[in-house]
C-alpha cells in the first residue's frame, strides 16, 4: 500500500478476482503477506478504495508483453514507399513490383510515387498510366486506399493490403 493514502478500510479483491467485502486496510495487507502477494490500489477514487491481491511483479511483466506485442503488430501496419520515374525501363518496373508485392504481403501499406522531372511535367497522364498498370498487376494483393493524385512535381498512389 502506498504510505501517503491514509485509508481505514477498502474493498478487497482476491487473487483470484473474487471479491472478499470490506475489510481494515491492515487486515488487507496481512492477508496479502500471507499468500505471499502484493496488495495493489486500484480502484483509489471509489468509496471504500478497491484493493486487489497479486503478485505485482508478475503482473508489470505481463503488462510489458502486452505492451510490446501492440507495438509489433503496430509496426506491421508501417508505410512503404517505392518511387518511379516517367520514363522507365521495363525490367526495373518488374524489379519495383516485385518490392511491391513482397511489402504487401509483410501487410504493409505501400505508397507508389511517380517523380516527374522537367517537361515531363506537362504530361501527368504518363504518370497515371503508370500508376494504373501498377494497380492492375498487384489486384490479387492490394487494392487502391488512395487514387492516383498530382501533388507538386509527384503523382502519389496507395496501396492496402487485400488481407487488412
Amino acid at each position: 500500500m502506498n504510505d501517503q493514502i491514509r485509508v481505514r478500510q477498502v474493498r478487497l479483491i482476491g487473487a483470484d478476482g473474487q471479491q472478499q467485502g470490506i475489510v481494515d486496510t491492515r487486515e488487507a495487507v496481512r492477508r496479502a503477506r500471507e499468500d505471499d502477494l502484493d496488495l495493489v490500489l486500484v480502484g483509489e477514487n471509489s468509496q471504500p478504495p478497491v484493493a486487489k491481491m497479486m503478485d505485482y511483479g508478475k503482473y508489470r511483466y505481463e503488462m510489458q508483453q502486452q505492451a510490446k506485442e501492440a507495438r509489433k503488430r503496430s509496426r506491421q501496419q508501417e508505410m512503404k514507399s517505392i518511387k518511379f520515374r516517367v520514363k522507365i525501363e521495363e525490367h526495373d518496373y518488374e524489379t519495383k513490383v516485385n518490392h511491391i508485392r513482397r511489402f504487401l504481403k509483410g501487410g504493409h501499406k505501400v505508397r507508389v510515387v511517380i517523380m516527374f522531372r522537367g517537361r515531363e511535367r506537362t504530361h501527368p497522364e504518363l504518370g497515371r498510366e503508370i500508376l494504373n498498370r501498377v494497380a492492375k498487376d498487384v489486384t490479387e494483393l492490394a487494392v487502391v486506399d488512395l487514387a492516383p493524385s498530382l501533388a507538386g512535381m509527384d503523382m502519389n498512389m496507395t496501396l492496402r493490403p487485400l488481407n487488412h
